[in-house]
């Protein structure tokens, strides 16, 4: 579904990616670890095309993303690609249903429509009776699954997530573990998690070890 070649990320005289080769199946997950600093973050930001590489070429489906202009992959980003940040990364002054809405009406659609499958989404998390809280009325594993609502909310086929359980406690992580193995089975998209949790990490369809801007198993 996705194809890296030869991603190199500088920023000033720092190469932080190295040369990244790197193929993702359609409906797989796969956990990237190392120590920090090794690149991982920088990779998936590039993933998401939240950032550009200095070289290489990106190719998700048939799109070589790198030929977009920065409306043009704003777009396609909207449409095809869900993040889940380690700090959730809600609107706080926004109820918990006007977050996962958001992508939705950024892309064009509704009010109406967006409320509709924010709601299903939400319910199917396990939180129809949270849809009017905002995030501070919230719990940590409560923010990480309206994060996890937010990034399907437009059907994408990729979702990224920077370690998504650093800031949960065991229970909470364990949980969100579980969904997104839930939300694989359901919804069908390929996950990539970068992640110092070993117990994720060891779930993963596939375990990718980045060191020194490098893959050294892929």
């Amino acid at each position: 579904m996705i194809k890296a070649e030869g991603l190199v990320k500088r920023y000033g005289d720092t190469e932080v990616l190295k040369g990244i080769d790197l193929e993702l199946k359609s409906k797989e997950v796969v956990a990237i670890v190392g120590a920090s600093g090794a690149g991982k973050t920088t990779l998936l930001q590039i993933l998401g095309t939240l950032d550009l590489p200095n070289a290489g070429s990106l190719i998700h489906g048939s799109t070589n993303l790198l030929s977009l202009g920065q409306k043009e992959l704003a777009k396609f980003r909207n449409k095809n690609i869900g993040f889940i940040f380690q700090f959730h990364q809600l609107l706080p002054e926004f109820t918990a249903l006007e977050n996962v809405c958001l992508p939705a009406l950024i892309g064009g659609k509704s009010l109406n429509e967006a409320r509709k499958r924010g709601k299903e989404l939400l319910g199917s998390l396990g939180l129809e009776n949270r849809i009017s809280h905002k995030p501070a009325e919230l719990s940590g594993g409560e923010r990480q699954r309206v994060a996890a609502a937010r990034a399907l909310m437009n059907e994408p086929d990729l979702i990224l997530a920077d370690e998504p359980s650093g800031n949960l406690d065991s229970n909470s992580a364990d949980e969100l573990h579980e969904l997104f193995f839930t939300l694989r089975k359901d919804y069908g998209q390929t996950f990539v998690i970068v992640t110092h949790n070993n117990e994720l990490a060891n779930m993963a369809d596939r375990k990718l070890e980045m060191a020194d801007g490098k893959l050294v198993n892929s």
